[in-house]
């Protein structure tokens, strides 16, 4: 068999990992792309069995010519599941990857911008009125994934405790059919799914849009009197539906549309801010204003000890705030001469 063949094989059965589960299909469609691209025209002829180190320092260096250290890195993670793969079947004795020398580097990771409270507050008010801007004060002000928040179903919101339940997400697949592409998946890790608090400006924000959805499907105009409470939406309702071919409350929505329509409009403001970047804000916002940090894990499906990682970057107001926590410490125990 050679290496072109076994990528091949690995792929048709769904990019098992170590847990010996098929990733997702987006996850799926990015390894064989990687893979193809980079892998197969380079070292595909080449029997596994005699895939040696040397091979795989080849093709390092000749990569460093071409991509960026971070898509190295990402060649470098697929071949390795796919080679730990083929290791699992007793197709390899050893791992030609182990023992590399040149294993390419992620580099520093992109943080992003994070923005202070009323930077966050002025970005929100800036797109009322759009047509994404209840979901802008979602992502905002719950630290949601964007396709968590696209997943979002009315059954998932509990006014009375104020509370929101995320427990999927839109996966995305291109190349083929519109109607076939998107679809709910269960999250990578038990601890994606969660309940979290809203406070009442958000729940209202919602509700008001729910309202919408309701006389929408009465075929009710807005501001006739009637009791919405007689009017059902269909099981799975989405809070943020595509309305692209007429009213269907249950039609996934494009992420595409709404990231274009979000940087056109937000980098008039803060010139590289990516839709990404309004989950990082939440969650420094909470960390600045010393909710702990298990706390905030939780609120926004992370990992603790990633979080500290990924969000280290602080704005200046927490900085000065901790200057000012400090100073206040340092009087009380030394005293001002």
């Amino acid at each position: 068999m050679t290496l072109g063949d076994w990528i091949n094989h690995w792929v048709s059965i769904g990019c098992p990992g170590r847990k010996k589960k098929s990733a997702g299909r987006r996850s799926v469609e990015r390894y064989e792309q990687i893979l193809r691209v980079h892998v197969i025209p380079a070292l595909g002829e080449r029997r596994l069995q005699q895939l040696h180190a040397t091979d795989i320092d080849n093709l390092y260096e000749d990569l460093e010519n071409k991509l960026a250290p971070r898509s190295q890195h990402q060649v470098h993670v697929a071949l390795g599941a796919c080679i730990r793969a083929a290791m699992r079947k007793g197709l390899l004795s050893v791992n030609p990857i182990d023992r590399a020398e040149k294993v390419p580097s992620p580099g520093e990771c992109d943080h992003g911008q994070v923005l202070d409270q009323e930077q966050l507050a002025s970005l929100v008010q800036s797109f009322r009125g759009t047509t994404i801007y209840a979901i802008i004060a979602t992502a905002a002000f719950t630290g949601a994934r964007r396709n968590e928040i696209h997943a979002l179903q009315w059954s998932d919101l509990d006014p009375a405790k104020k509370t929101l339940r995320i427990e999927r997400s839109v996966e995305e697949s291109r190349g083929v059919p519109a109607q076939l592409a998107r679809r709910l998946k269960e999250p990578k890790r038990a601890s994606h799914k969660r309940t979290i608090a809203i406070d009442d400006s958000l729940i209202a924000l919602l509700l008001s849009k729910r309202d919408k959805h309701l006389r929408l499907a009465a075929g009710v105009p807005h501001g006739a009197a009637v009791d919405l409470s007689l009017i059902k939406l269909p099981e799975g309702a989405l809070m943020f539906p595509s309305f692209d071919d007429g009213p269907d409350f249950t039609r996934l929505r494009s992420a595409k549309p709404v990231t274009d329509l979000f940087t056109k409009r937000a980098r008039k403001q803060f010139p590289g801010l990516r839709f990404h970047d309004l989950r990082g804000s939440h969650e420094t916002a909470l960390l600045d204003a010393g909710v702990p940090v298990h706390v905030v894990a939780a609120r926004c499906g992370h990992d603790p000890a990633v979080l500290l990682k990924s969000y280290a970057k602080r704005t200046k107001g927490a900085d000065t705030s901790a200057a000012k926590i400090i100073g206040n410490m340092s009087k009380a125990i030394l005293g001002t001469d």
